[in-house]
């Protein structure tokens, strides 16, 4: 998989639909879908996808390397842009050196997915129709900048604060 600061996006045609076959004890790919990163309307880089997702499935999962909350807030402290979850009170998944697309999902007040922590994993499920080329936004919640952010979703109802 190439860097994700080269990634292009994929025109939707050239997307195959199909999922390669996997054997049992296979790990599942990060992403379920066709996703590309590129240059984002509302901050940095984002995830678009590439392909149509349905409501209520699962877009993928992020990845990275398992920390201590410690270590993750440690990391994190004075950074603008972080790649960091909290998956229990004693771990975090740390996905700044990841290749994983999902890392790149951006906050939006009005969200198109919703991430839940489950069995230690960061998942992030549509929670309705997403189009191809459309942008991927979770609501961050509480976050580690404790409303000293400006917000820039540009959602009608937009918080206005992250």
């Amino acid at each position: 998989m190439p860097r994700l600061s080269s990634v292009a996006p994929v025109p939707a045609a050239a997307v195959a639909t199909e999922a390669p076959a996997r054997r049992k004890g296979e790990p599942q790919p990060a992403e379920r879908f066709a996703l590309t990163v590129d240059k984002s309307p509302i901050d940095g880089l984002g995830v678009f996808a590439a392909e149509p997702i349905p409501a209520r499935l699962k877009i993928g999962e992020m990845r990275g390397e398992i920390v201590p909350v410690r270590e993750a807030r440690r990391r994190i402290e004075g950074r603008r842009r972080i790649h960091v979850v909290e998956v229990t009170d004693k771990t975090a998944i740390d996905a700044t050196k990841s290749d994983c697309a999902l890392r790149h999902v951006n906050h939006s007040c009005a969200p198109n997915a919703v991430l839940r922590i489950r069995q230690g994993r960061a998942e992030f499920y549509a929670i309705r129709d997403i189009a191809p080329g459309e942008e991927i936004c979770a609501d961050y919640g509480e976050s580690h900048h404790e409303g000293r952010l400006r917000c820039r979703c540009g959602a009608p109802n937009c918080k206005g604060r992250l």
